[in-house]
């Protein structure tokens, strides 16, 4: 910012900006900082530079949701997904303190260094929804109670879907059991619209057949008022990765 003296542009840095937030262009900008001056103040020592246009304050510990709302600018649909998206709202089993965090969203997207060097955390971009009403892909994602401000994250109906659709490549079986037997009184017209537009039979099934034994919802009914994509009438049969033969019914 022209006639800005110095020290004022690095005052404003220090007192208007957060700590613990990636800051990118447009943070800086908005306290009079251009690119050049962003770089100039990383030679000197004010700022500590992520990745392209992404800065810190130097040695400041970052906050994970902070860092997903960054790349959430960046990424089309990103949104914690799966299982971390069901522990953030209360379901979960044996969470560990190293789990990585799922996140998922609309294309093909390498989470940077600055990220994964500091959390944990795998991407997908797997479309496992054939959306007939786009509204149908925000409504489906929500902040929390509790949770950062902003953070996108799949409601539970959607999370569990995401969860069992990865059963047998990155979601263990036994896990996924435990983690659905937390689930608790989910809708059932966000989970009809759901189960309607997803594209693995796999995950379908195996949410009917959990569903029934379980009692979560009532299936029959499910059935009768939703068309599912449950493929034929013959039994879906694949050996998982770790060798179980996991056979499913069309109706669960």
């Amino acid at each position: 910012m022209r006639g800005v003296p110095r020290y004022s542009l690095i005052k404003s840095l220090n007192t208007k900006l957060p700590r613990g937030v990636p800051l990118d262009l447009d943070a800086l900008k908005s306290v009079g900082i251009s690119s050049k001056q962003a770089a100039r103040y990383v030679e000197s020592g004010w700022l500590q530079r992520l990745g392209q246009g992404v800065y810190a304050f130097p040695d400041d510990t970052l906050s994970l949701h902070e860092c997903i709302k960054l790349l959430q600018k960046r990424v089309p649909g990103l949104h914690v997904a799966s299982k971390s998206a069901l522990a953030l709202q209360g379901v979960r089993h044996n969470l560990g303190a190293k789990e990585r965090v799922l996140l998922w969203g609309d294309v093909r997207f390498e989470l940077p260094e600055w990220f994964t060097s500091r959390f944990p955390a795998r991407y997908s971009h797997s479309r496992l929804f054939k959306w007939k009403d786009r509204s149908l892909s925000s409504k489906s994602l929500m902040t929390p109670p509790g949770v950062t401000e902003g953070l996108q994250v799949s409601v539970p109906e959607r999370a569990v879907l995401e969860m069992l659709s990865e059963v047998g490549r990155h979601q263990d079986l036994e896990e996924a059991r435990n983690i659905f037997d937390g689930l608790r009184n989910p809708r059932t017209k966000i989970l009809g619209d759901l189960l309607t537009c997803c594209a693995s039979v796999k995950a379908v099934r195996l949410f009917l057949a959990w569903a029934r034994e379980t009692k979560v919802v009532e299936v029959d009914q499910l059935l009768k008022d939703y068309p599912l994509p449950i493929g034929s009438e013959k039994r879906w049969i694949s050996r998982l990765k770790d060798g179980t033969l996991l056979s499913l019914k069309p109706h669960g």
